[in-house]
């Protein structure tokens, strides 16, 4: 069927691009009333957002989130809304925090696409200098290390105990990321990537064992989708993990070595200042350097970490054939919002980094 969110909202339409407030407020109407008990809906897109698109939908006084693929050139597996709501509402009674899940449509007829709904959760996400300037070097630092408690947090839940057991493979997982992000590529190239291929084929060459295999992994675990307080009184406290799309159990590391290819990689390139992918991370925007982050990790999960190098260069290519589904959308105008014209830059620094860190293992 065709995507209505691919066309304009009609002239006078107070539905943004992709939603279609008409055709929501029907839909709850029938699954969710109380939801829409409180007046006529409205809603804006979140700024920000470089995949799944993210509104922000207002009924009377009351908030909640709603979350959908991106339009046009949605990247098999890469956009699951079922498996966001599913892994949410399984961790609501862990020590993680995410926001309530409230509904879950899989059938595209109603906007287009399968979305799901969520609680609005109060805080601030951090992903840009403006932001984390002001914080100071104290609370930087304490941020830092609420993200990675929060990671270990999540790496020690285990799967069976909220009913994830059946969620992933672990068997295998690492050489199925490698060939699962070797498709994706394929199905994103719109120029040439120097590089790209040879890293894709030393990452499939050297695999390693995955002893931690098992764990639930977030799979996109970095600083800006996290929401976060920030006060004089309580310090910084993590109060949601958000965009669980690519959640599955596998191996935890791979949370940790894309976490090190924001943080080390793209946070000391020339080519993340400003843009919005990695602009406000790492130790160039005054936080602690990776390995800090890692000690703390290591420290709060008890999980041995051992070397990164493998993890960190799958990373670098996973992250860079995200970004080149990025540019390829935007090239076809089919994203919303600002920052997109960047995106495309980061992928060279990105296999660049990524072979460098392959030929070290």
């Amino acid at each position: 069927m065709t995507d209505p969110a691919s066309h304009p909202p009609r002239p006078g339409s107070t539905s943004p691009a992709g939603l279609d407030l008409d055709r929501l407020t029907a839909h709850l109407a029938r699954h969710r009333p109380e939801l829409t008990d409180a007046g006529p809906l409205r809603a804006h897109l979140i700024a920000g957002g470089k995949s799944n698109l993210t509104y922000v939908v207002r009924a009377g006084d009351r908030e909640f989130v709603l979350r959908r693929p991106p339009l046009g050139h949605v990247l098999a597996t890469a956009h699951d809304m079922a498996r966001e709501y599913r892994v949410i509402s399984a961790l609501a009674p862990t020590d993680v925090p995410v926001p309530a899940a409230l509904l879950l449509c899989t059938d595209p007829e109603v906007l287009g696409a399968p979305f799901y709904l969520m609680e609005r959760v109060p805080g601030v996400v951090y992903r840009s200098r403006a932001q984390t300037d002001p914080l100071g070097a104290g609370r930087r630092h304490e941020l830092a290390m609420a993200m990675m408690d929060t990671l270990a947090a999540l790496h020690t839940v285990e799967p069976a105990s909220v009913g994830l057991a059946d969620f992933g493979r672990p068997d295998g997982f690492l050489a199925r990321q490698v060939r699962r992000w070797a498709g994706q590529l394929d199905r994103s190239r719109s120029r040439e990537l120097p590089g790209i291929d040879e890293l894709r084929d030393r990452l499939a060459a050297s695999v390693p064992e995955g002893a931690n295999a098992g764990r639930i992994v977030h799979g996109d675990y970095r600083l800006d989708n996290l929401l976060a307080e920030v006060t004089d009184r309580a310090g910084v406290t993590v109060r949601s993990v958000l965009d669980w799309e690519m959640a599955t159990v596998g191996d935890p590391l791979t949370d940790l070595g894309l976490l090190l290819t924001y943080w080390d990689v793209l946070g000391d390139s020339d080519a993340a200042e400003g843009n919005p992918v990695a602009d406000g991370l790492g130790p160039r925007a005054g936080f602690p350097a990776g390995t800090t982050l890692i000690d703390r990790y290591a420290g709060r999960s008890g999980i041995d970490v051992g070397p990164l190098h493998w993890h960190v260069a799958l990373g670098c290519f996973k992250l860079a054939v995200i970004c080149e589904g990025i540019h390829y959308r935007h090239t076809l105008g089919q994203t919303l919002g600002a920052g997109f014209d960047r995106i495309g830059e980061l992928v060279a620094p990105l296999v660049g980094y990524g072979l460098t860190a392959a030929r070290e293992r």
